[in-house]
């Protein structure tokens, strides 16, 4: 089980990277090491609130099933971006201009999140 929380973790970390990278809704201020310091703390702030409020099943599901929870993980991680967005214009290290970027930064989370934890082997697999 400490698996499937570390592939979250880095799901997390590579979903808020690529949201910085490819959205241009998102600034990041300062110079290169700011910029990855504030994409870091982005993705520690998604993947520490994805793991207090865990949505997911911990036992296989049907598929109407796996997509309510996919669609309350993208409510949450959308929540979760509109927190950094206020967060990081407190603090000074990013700006994250409009709700459909809100949107689409919580819909790549969730993508990365997902793709993470069916891609990377599971502990069941890796015996």
């Amino acid at each position: 089980m400490a698996d499937t929380g570390t592939r979250r973790r880095l799901g997390a970390l590579a979903g808020a990277g690529i949201s910085a990278a490819a959205l241009p809704g998102i600034t990041l201020e300062g110079d290169r090491t700011d910029a990855v310091l504030a994409v870091v703390i982005a993705g520690m702030a998604i993947a520490v609130l994805t793991q207090l409020v865990h949505i997911g099943p911990s036992a296989p599901v049907p598929a109407p099933a796996l997509l309510a929870f996919g669609a309350a993980g993208f409510v949450q991680d959308s929540l979760i971006w509109w927190l950094l967005s206020w967060l990081g214009e407190e603090i000074g290290m990013m700006r994250v201009e409009g709700f459909g970027t809100i949107l689409l930064a919580g819909l790549i989370t969730r993508v990365s999140i997902l793709a993470l934890s069916l891609v990377a082997p599971s502990p069941a697999t890796a015996d």
